[in-house]
């Protein structure tokens, strides 16, 4: 049987019933994420808040995100999507939190960090004494695209989750 449930859907039923909170902070998504994840009925059990951190001035002032990370890798950097997503656990004091940054475009790209290209990082609670926390990289598209590419899923927490419902979240995923 085909679901008919979208994406947002899934993931708060899995996170209801898991048992488990989510956070979100955003930069190039503008609060589109939190935004998909609040038209669901019912979110509030399991979402409990999200920051837009568009500038670097709001990144480190909200999230604690390092000024020396910002300097040394910039804002569109695997180092400041991990710290956006664990200062956003902690902010919120989630179970999980996950993370975006990058360039939207039209303009803004480089060689190195093309337009569309999307860093994105989940963090949960386990992970903060590792210091490690998930990537996942977009790379160059289009802008449309990019905003297409907010999946919202705490690939952490996969172990928890029977063989079917990993199969239909990794489905669900493109994964």
């Amino acid at each position: 049987m085909i679901s008919t449930a979208r994406p947002e859907e899934i993931l708060g039923e899995l996170l209801r019933r898991k048992k488990l909170t989510l956070s979100a902070a955003e930069s190039c998504t503008g609060g589109r994420v939190g935004d998909k994840i609040t038209n669901v009925s019912g979110s509030s059990d399991y979402f409990l808040g999200g920051a837009v951190t568009y500038s670097n001035e709001a990144k480190a002032e909200l999230l604690k995100v390092k000024e020396k990370s910002l300097k040394a890798h910039g804002a569109v950097s695997e180092q400041v999507a991990k710290e956006m997503a664990l200062g956003c656990r902690k902010l919120f004091g989630s179970d999980i939190a996950v993370s975006t940054t990058g360039i939207a475009g039209p303009t803004g790209g480089s060689k190195e960090k093309p337009v569309a290209r999307l860093v994105r990082s989940e963090r949960r609670k386990e992970d903060d004494d590792r210091q490690k926390g998930l990537l996942r990289r977009q790379g160059a598209g289009e802008r449309g695209r990019l905003h297409a590419c907010h999946r919202t899923c705490s690939e952490p927490h996969r172990e928890r989750l029977d063989p079917m419902e990993k199969e239909r979240l990794n489905r669900l995923l493109g994964i």
